[in-house]
């Protein structure tokens, strides 16, 4: 259902649930179970999340969907799943490392909303991307309107989710849903060499940056007192010193 995989310090996280990785209960403790195993790894700075499968993933699984709406407690349990789905997407998007999720085919409902909750998003220009949860008398109720929203403001979140019309790779590239479109026959490539690329960073520069982007939401000041802690806890660093060092050599040496 999940694999997860080291390579340096990359995580490679594979959904693998076959045919269409749709999310339910289960695949939803197995993905709680790898980024436990993720957590005792103090030496991975980067988050790679993939499918094993023709597309990224299809969202809430619709026959658990079925299930719940015809149930004596609807309500009740269709509030405890949206719960459970929105504690995973937070644990992810809270993650200390950098997350990429990299989306080779359809990518729509819960399937695009765990894709918001990581950091980047690289899309195969071919995929289908959106919250199509209005067609079924639902909405993106797993962190969507939200993360959406502040991503690429209300306006366009709005279009996204009354339609529920999805976008190509590409276009959703233009939009600002994801960082880059590439072709999909270079996709896998191009993921995981951002991916080691990204890992070959000083990982507490990487993880202070995080922190500091996170806070960008709070008031400015508490943002800038963060930078100030952040910066003054690397300057000290040995690898920071390191860096700065051999940069400098290298400027001296043209």
């Amino acid at each position: 259902m999940l694999d997860l995989a080291f390579r340096g310090r990359v995580a490679v996280m594979t959904l693998s649930r076959p045919p269409v990785n749709a999310i339910d209960d289960a695949m939803i403790a197995s993905m709680h179970g790898r980024l436990d195993e993720l957590a005792k790894r103090q030496d991975v700075s980067v988050l790679h999340l993939r499918s094993s499968q023709r597309l990224f993933a299809a969202g809430a699984d619709i026959e658990l969907l079925h299930r719940i709406s015809t149930s004596a407690d609807r309500a009740a349990v269709m509030e405890d799943y949206l719960e459970r789905l929105q504690g995973l997407f937070s644990r992810i998007e809270s993650l200390p490392q950098v997350t990429l999720a990299e989306i080779n085919g359809a990518a729509l409902g819960g399937g695009f909303e765990m894709c918001l909750a990581c950091d980047l998003r690289m899309a195969a220009q071919e995929a289908k991307i959106g919250l199509p949860e209005i067609g079924i008398g639902l909405f993106p109720g797993a962190g969507g309107t939200q993360r959406l929203s502040r991503l690429c403001g209300m306006g366009l979140a709005a279009k996204l989710i009354y339609t529920g019309e999805p976008e190509t790779g590409t276009a959703a590239r233009d939009l600002g849903m994801v960082q880059w479109a590439v072709p999909q026959a270079e996709l896998e490539a191009r993921a995981a060499e951002l991916a080691d690329r990204l890992a070959s960073f000083n990982p507490l520069a990487l993880r202070a940056a995080k922190a500091c982007i996170g806070a960008s939401g709070a008031p400015l000041e508490n943002g800038y007192r963060l930078e100030r802690e952040h910066t003054r806890r690397l300057i000290a660093s040995e690898e920071t010193q390191a860096l700065l060092a051999a940069f400098l050599a290298k400027r001296k040496s043209r």
